[in-house]
């Protein structure tokens, strides 16, 4: 029997390599910063890809769209791989590999050794994804990947931190990342057990209603007795 294309899958594969074309494209075309332009963007992207992985389950609890859950692990890959991007062109583009420069730079500066943090987690999900590591870890493979609950979080700090604007103090470019964290936040609430429970008897309720009452099937007349 054919497998039928998982065109979800397709599409984000496709919007992944897209955008790293495009990444190194303006990298190559930016003629005036284009190791910070190029930075900022591959974190960006990385926080989006992560953001749209803690999504896919929520989005099949709320809504019955099981298709997300198949593309979890792709997009988790791809959050990893733009991260990496994103730290490769700060560590080696921007500090040339220089260690004193990056050892000075994560431990005086409070941002990136939160995104470095981040990072490690990432890899240690990245490497553990596969089936392989599953089967050796068993049930721990799902306590450990919980990790990204914690990643999450910190990407979303790192961002804060690196924008020109103080969040806690409501001033400068900090509508993305609040955008970010109450949607990192809203997520990671969706996942509780109450309220998926409640969310998924919801859509219950609801899928019943919109879909009616089950006709039911006309009894025979029976005949006069012969």
């Amino acid at each position: 029997m054919k497998r039928k294309p998982n065109w979800l899958r397709l599409t984000v594969h496709a919007l992944a390599w897209g955008l790293l074309v495009w990444l190194v494209w303006s990298f190559i075309n930016d003629p005036i910063n284009p190791i910070q332009a190029t930075t900022k963007r591959s974190g960006y992207i990385a926080l989006v890809f992560l953001v749209l992985s803690l999504a896919a389950t929520p989005t099949n609890t709320l809504f019955g769209f099981r298709q997300a859950i198949t593309v979890r692990r792709t997009l988790g890959l791809f959050a990893f791989m733009f991260a990496g991007v994103h730290f490769l062109i700060f560590s080696v583009l921007d500090y040339g590999l220089d260690w004193s420069l990056l050892r000075g730079a994560i431990f005086e500066k409070p941002f990136v050794l939160v995104g470095l943090t981040a990072l490690t987690i990432l890899l240690t999900l990245a490497v553990t994804s596969f089936k392989w590591w599953m089967k050796r870890l068993g049930k721990n493979w799902k306590r450990l990947h919980r990790l990204v609950y914690l990643a999450a979080p910190l990407v979303v700090v790192h961002y804060s931190w690196s924008v020109k604007g103080d969040v806690l103090r409501l001033q400068g470019d900090i509508l993305q990342p609040l955008a970010f964290g109450l949607a990192v936040a809203l997520l990671l609430i969706a996942r509780l057990p109450p309220v998926r429970r409640t969310a998924t008897h919801l859509r219950s309720r609801l899928t019943q209603r919109l879909s009616g009452p089950v006709a039911e099937s006309p009894q025979p007349v029976e005949g006069p007795n012969r």
